[in-house]
């Protein structure tokens, strides 16, 4: 996404529940480029075959009100047409010189589609997994944990341009609720909180508890989109799987960075301050083994009951087995998959 004033700075490959490049925020590490141009105005083991892993959503599940039969009924469809490039005129923001960014606080109505368009239709989760109404949305989970967690339920983790429109709506809006942005209604604007790296990485209880911030699934009434999912910006930040490929990046004459092309984004923002908060922007430089005491993630599949695959649109292309990602989602060094499903049960 490109933003006037401070630019995000450049991205740094994290391991595991490493902390964001040993700077003193969230976003601190983060390039946030999306599919939005801004206009801001500051004011202050390998398998070469592929083996696809297809499997339906519940069939015990009750339709989605307006859509008999398209989803379980713990979803709601999505059908809608995704803009490629989004013109978001920023007409109030802010400076967070400790992130590198300008976080807007007002958009001017309405935004305006400056590409092309690709139509969705599909099933996502009211809330953040587990996805039930009154639980704090688990945490602590890689992307490749997070795609066994959906697979289980015969789900996969929703795209980046799904996560996208669930929260813009069918007018594509900046925030799910309108064009200012409001803390009281999606988490958010919250301190600095000094997370305990090597605490984190250990998955220390009573640090986590001290770091978390976040509220329950659901207790935010008005922070739903026209669509009717659920605390989408703010909050718990999310994971999703990425549709976009970026070059490697570099740092000075020397240093070359990791590449971009990861299968996740992380996206929505977390309940911090100074951090993006907004339906579109995403982060793009955590690699897929990336976790954190404030990163969730959500799950989608197809509607009408049509089988759904649960790999990444990058591990279809490259042809891997979902047993890959189930190896690699259990073998995590420190950060084991919990086998739970519940935030509430302690890691094995």
């Amino acid at each position: 996404m490109l933003i006037s004033g401070p630019g995000p700075r450049a991205g740094v490959l994290v391991v595991l529940v490493a902390g964001c490049g040993g700077v003193d925020h969230v976003e601190g590490v983060a390039a946030a480029t999306a599919s939005a141009t801004v206009t801001a105005t500051p004011v202050a083991s390998v398998s070469s075959a592929p083996a696809p892993t297809a499997v339906s959503p519940s069939a015990s599940g009750v339709a989605s009100a307006g859509a008999p039969g398209a989803c379980p009924s713990d979803m709601v469809l999505v059908e809608g047409d995704y803009c490629r490039n989004l013109e978001v005129q920023c007409e109030k923001s802010y400076a967070a010189p400790q992130n590198h960014l300008t976080v807007c606080l007002k958009v001017r109505e309405p935004t305006v589609c400056r590409g092309d368009t690709k139509r969705l239709r599909f099933c996502i989760d009211k809330y953040e997994f587990p996805n039930r109404e009154g639980e704090r949305p688990m945490v602590m989970q890689n992307f490749y944990q997070a795609q066994v967690h959906c697979q289980k339920r015969g789900k996969r983790v929703c795209t980046e341009e799904e996560w996208t429109k669930a929260c813009e709506g069918p007018n594509n809006k900046p925030f799910p609720y309108g064009y200012e942005k409001d803390p009281a209604i999606c988490n958010g604007e919250k301190p600095w909180d000094h997370p305990d790296r090597d605490k984190i990485l250990n998955s220390d209880p009573a640090e986590l508890e001290r770091l978390w911030q976040g509220k329950v699934s659901g207790s935010q009434p008005k922070c739903v989109s026209d669509y009717g999912v659920y605390d989408m910006p703010g909050n718990a930040d999310e994971l999703a799987a990425s549709v976009t490929k970026l070059p490697p990046k570099t740092i000075g004459k020397k240093t070359k960075m990791f590449g971009q092309d990861f299968d996740n984004v992380t996206i929505g923002g977390p309940w911090y301050t100074g951090v993006r908060n907004m339906c579109q922007p995403k982060i793009y430089t955590h690699d897929e083994s990336f976790a954190y005491y404030y990163l969730s993630f959500r799950c989608c599949a197809e509607p009408d009951g049509k089988p759904t695959d649960p790999r990444a649109p990058k591990q279809i292309e490259r042809g891997w087995t979902f047993q890959r990602v189930v190896d690699l989602a259990n073998h995590s060094w420190k950060l084991p998959y919990n086998p739970k499903g519940d935030p509430s049960e302690p890691k094995r």
